[in-house]
């Protein structure tokens, strides 16, 4: 049986991680308990992924991984080996997600901002699941996504515009 000093001790050492984050391959090699959040802004700058509740609560650290939106801050960089990571910085401007960041503009679906490129990134990914289809489905699949200035009415009409629905 392990003692708990050395359980600490492992959680502590470096794990060989190799994966995608926006396009690009990494090899890196990283502590065991490191978050991807934290990594994502720390090593490699990427300050889109916001640090909010830091308990999965938020959403303000949505990102994709492997398609299919995740909160960063719950998981750990080890996870991600053979995956694809993609941030709000690795779609800025591009196809679908191009869509939904003007439809975000034109309907003022922000105020502070923080929680923008959150919402952004579970925008995208509910358009991909087919999930558009009505305001009540968007409001329960965006429901993870908190907004303290309250703009979800707006939130919602620049999905239902991504989409390609009629706002109303």
């Amino acid at each position: 049986m392990k003692t708990r000093e050395e359980a600490l001790s492992r959680l502590g050492a470096s794990v060989g991680v190799e994966f995608g984050v926006n396009g690009v391959r990494r090899r890196v090699g990283v502590e065991g308990r490191v978050t991807l959040l934290d990594w994502l802004r720390d090593e490699l700058g990427l300050t889109g992924v916001k640090k909010g509740c830091d308990q999965g609560a938020c959403g303000a650290c949505t990102v994709l991984v492997d398609g299919k939106r995740v909160v960063a801050c719950l998981m750990l960089v080890a996870q991600c080996d053979g995956r694809e990571v993609t941030t709000v910085e690795g779609v800025a401007g591009v196809g679908e997600a191009g869509a939904v960041q003007d439809a975000f503009v034109r309907h003022d679906a922000f105020q502070c901002g923080y929680c923008t490129p959150g919402q952004i990134m579970s925008a995208i990914a509910l358009i991909g699941e087919g999930r558009a289809g009505t305001r009540e489905e968007i409001a329960e699949f965006m429901s993870g996504n908190l907004c303290r200035c309250g703009a979800y009415p707006r939130i919602r009409d620049a999905i239902v515009d991504a989409a390609g629905g009629e706002v109303g």
